[in-house]
């Protein structure tokens, strides 16, 4: 095995592999490949992309020495960088497809492991884990979700994804770990919450096939948890990709079977949280009846919700991210339905303004953007260039991708007030911090 490891040849790692009982299903779970390519490199197809070697690597447990790979961090951003990259195998409509039939089966009680799961097979750390865990190491992987996602609150994604990427190589081994059925039951929550906050830090960070990958798994850890409340978290930050993506009838299938999710758990607020997420993607859709129906059961169900007792993932969804949902369903249904429902947008909207602190950076630059297009469509241009400003400046100190993302919708509305002085800067500026010098 060492001498095919170092002459790269994975045609015979992988025969090799069969020989002793490991299955060709097994091997693309662990590679992160499909059975067709483990079944052509079987039949002798070489490997020669850098990025495939050091998954192989990494999902056989294979120190990448053996195969010759450097690695260090500027290796680890190129890797990074090329998995992402927009030449991809599959049309990005096929990957939701293919992540939504792996989401139903999960949310609908199949079988978690050892079915085919694509390309996010998880990947083995490099740092020994203990040969046995308690209760305390699994404290100290939530203690440790907890922080970065603090960090992610304030500053974007990449301020801490590469950590939430690294704690997450070291809390996977742990799995091969010997544990009693309570400590292995916490731990797959505490690591499905973790792989939860990794795909939330790659979306922000515009890495959106990590993101599927990272929510796939959580979704398996979940369910091996019995964690109900976090499978349907998952599922609505996966929708919300979509959404991002302007996707919102992808987006609403994953964000319904969330709610199918969140209703089993018992769980108020993750109801409303769905609820109040199925209204954006209707509003995308100019379906204002179902979006504001959604929008008042969102209400409902959060007013009967405890908040204190909320887990960690679910614990940003209090008063203000409730108004700050409110006022982005009216802003959206502004923008594709009638411009009557900024009358509701901007109150909410400057409700959760006032109400975010520094702890929560990027939702305040996302509602000010918000609260800016309001003014825009209002005619309030002085105002909403004003507000616009304001957003920028904030966003600027945040590394979030998304944050420029959502500000293409007010380069629009900016543009199309162009004659206006302070819509032209505005515009402007905009597009100087998006990189967009096109508001087509």
């Amino acid at each position: 095995m060492r001498d095919a490891l170092a002459r790269r040849e994975i045609s015979s790692v992988y025969r090799l592999l069969r020989r002793h009982g490991v299955s060709q299903r097994q091997i693309a779970a662990l590679t992160g490949q499909s059975q067709s390519e483990v079944s052509e490199i079987l039949k002798g197809r070489q490997v020669m992309a850098y990025d495939v070697l050091a998954r192989i690597a990494q999902g056989l447990g294979v120190p990448r020495g053996y195969m010759g790979l450097a690695y260090d961090e500027a290796t680890a951003v190129r890797v990074a960088a090329t998995a992402e990259a927009p030449q991809s195998e599959e049309d990005e409509s096929v990957k939701r497809r293919k992540f939504l039939a792996h989401a139903a089966a999960i949310t609908v009680g199949a079988a978690v492991f050892g079915t085919d799961s694509g390309s996010w097979a998880s990947s083995p750390a490099q740092t020994p884990a203990p040969g046995r865990i308690g209760m305390t190491d699994v404290r100290q992987v939530e203690a440790a979700t907890r922080a970065l996602r603090t960090l992610d609150y304030q500053y974007g994604g990449g301020s801490c994804r590469d950590a939430v990427v690294a704690q997450l190589s070291w809390g996977q081994q742990m799995l091969g770990a010997n544990a009693t059925d309570l400590v292995k039951e916490r731990l797959y929550v505490a690591l499905a919450d973790l792989h939860n906050l990794a795909g939330w830090t790659s979306f922000d960070t515009g890495l959106y096939d990590s993101a599927r990958t990272h929510f796939a798994q959580a979704l398996g850890l979940a369910k091996q948890g019995r964690k109900e409340e976090l499978v349907a978290n998952i599922l609505y930050r996966m929708g919300r990709v979509y959404l991002h993506q302007n996707a919102p009838d992808d987006a609403l299938k994953v964000f319904q079977l969330g709610q199918l999710a969140a209703q089993n758990s018992g769980s108020e607020l993750a109801v409303g949280i769905l609820c109040a997420n199925e209204a954006w993607a209707y509003a995308k859709m100019g379906s204002d009846d179902q979006a504001l129906k959604l929008l008042g059961r969102a209400r409902d169900e959060f007013a009967r919700a405890n908040i204190s007792e909320a887990p960690a993932w679910a614990k940003f969804f209090d008063a203000n991210d409730l108004s700050a949902m409110i006022g982005t369903v009216h802003t959206e249904l502004a923008q594709t339905v009638d411009t009557k429902y900024t009358r509701i947008a901007i109150p909410a909207l400057s409700k959760a303004i006032g109400g975010y602190g520094e702890d929560m950076s990027r939702s305040r630059s996302f509602n000010l953007t918000s609260l800016s297009i309001n003014h825009l469509l209002q005619g309030d241009i002085d105002h909403g260039a004003r507000i616009g400003r304001q957003a920028i400046d904030l966003s600027e100190g945040l590394k979030s991708v998304r944050t420029k993302d959502r500000m293409r919708p007010l380069q629009v509305e900016a543009e199309k007030r162009r004659n206006n002085p302070d819509a032209r800067e505005l515009a402007d500026r905009v597009a100087r911090f998006t990189g967009n010098d096109s508001a087509a």
